[in-house]
């Protein structure tokens, strides 16, 4: 199968730096004319439930939240963009987001609790599979 001009991310992990990174990357290529899907798994589902998008901890020096405070007060002072506004953009520059149904199942989650209006897809590996199938760049953050 030819590769299509997109790149599709594993969101496995829930803290605040890999969010950033995954939007970001994807946002990027989204600007770039590429095509980009976000598959949230596991950690990283957990940050589409309502009210969850910014609750995730640092991956590292998270210092009981301390490090997390210093690292939001950098990036605003370097005028990073908020995940939800990340997350907007994505979203308007016609990116995929595809939530793990084995995931839900596993953790409990319902489609209730979760932010339907960020949500394209409910989907397995198979969905994953598919999209990546299709990627030139496939990640997994």
């Amino acid at each position: 199968m030819e590769k299509r001009d997109k790149v599709t991310i594993i969101v496995h992990s829930g803290d605040l730096d890999k969010i950033y990174s995954a939007l970001i990357i994807a946002n990027g290529a989204l600007a770039m004319g590429m095509g980009a899907s976000l598959f949230f798994t596991f950690w990283g589902l957990l940050r589409l439930k309502k009210g969850g998008l910014e609750k995730g901890p640092l991956s590292k020096m998270n210092m009981l939240g301390l490090g997390r405070w210093m690292v939001k007060k950098r990036m605003k002072a370097a005028k990073v963009a908020s995940l939800d506004k990340l997350l907007a953009d994505f979203k308007e520059l016609d990116g995929k987001i595809i939530a793990c149904e084995m995931t839900m199942e596993v953790m409990g989650i319902r489609k209730e609790d979760l932010r339907a209006d960020l949500i394209d897809e409910y989907g397995a590996v198979g969905t994953y599979v598919q999209e990546a199938r299709g990627s030139a760049i496939n990640l997994f953050i």
